[in-house]
């Protein structure tokens, strides 16, 4: 949608109406003020309704690009504009929880539409006894498993891509794709 020139969009501000009594009847000075109200229809429909734009459930279409770069989401012209309006209002949210098993689990069940389980913590110890032995280090090496869940078929390469830009940087991630829900799941 091109907001810029609506086809016969009034003007709430006619500025025909706004001249002194002087220009009122004037048959010049109304027909060139009704081409700037033309001009200006757009401007002033797009602030009345610039809340709107904000939101990412109720902004135009061609607007979810650039509120999405806004919030650092991810938006694919490809996907359907439910999907992409999803994305960018759950962008905040995925964010705060990047490198943790839920947020991988989300962003994946989001942007690919698979289902995911993650296991795994990359290697990451701790103690709460100062100066004491660490514990025993743990497995270095973080599995997802996916499996087809809003999509019908599971695209590994992009899945692979998409665990390597949320993963922590420290982490080593390996992919399994299912055919279905592990045993016992029933997700």
């Amino acid at each position: 949608m091109n907001r810029a020139a609506v086809p016969g969009l009034p003007s709430r501000h006619p500025i025909g109406e706004q001249l002194p009594a002087l220009y009122a009847e004037d048959d010049f000075a109304q027909r060139f003020t009704a081409g700037l109200d033309t001009v200006l229809a757009p401007v002033f429909a797009t602030l009345d309704s610039l809340p709107s734009y904000f939101d990412p459930r109720l902004a135009p279409a061609d607007f979810l690009s650039w509120l999405a770069s806004w919030v650092g989401g991810v938006d694919d012209p490809r996907w359907p504009v439910a999907l992409r309006r999803e994305a960018v209002a759950r962008a905040v949210e995925l964010h705060r929880r990047r490198g943790t098993r839920r947020g991988l689990t989300e962003a994946l069940r989001l942007v690919l539409g698979v289902s995911a389980e993650v296991s795994g913590d990359g290697g990451a110890t701790w103690s709460r006894t100062s100066g004491a032995e660490p514990p025993a280090a743990p497995a270095d090496e973080v599995l997802v498993r996916v499996w087809p869940g809003r999509e019908a078929v599971v695209d590994a390469e992009r899945v692979r891509a998409l665990v390597r830009t949320l993963r922590p940087v420290h982490t080593v991630c390996r992919v399994e794709v299912l055919s279905g829900p592990p045993a016992g799941e029933g997700k």
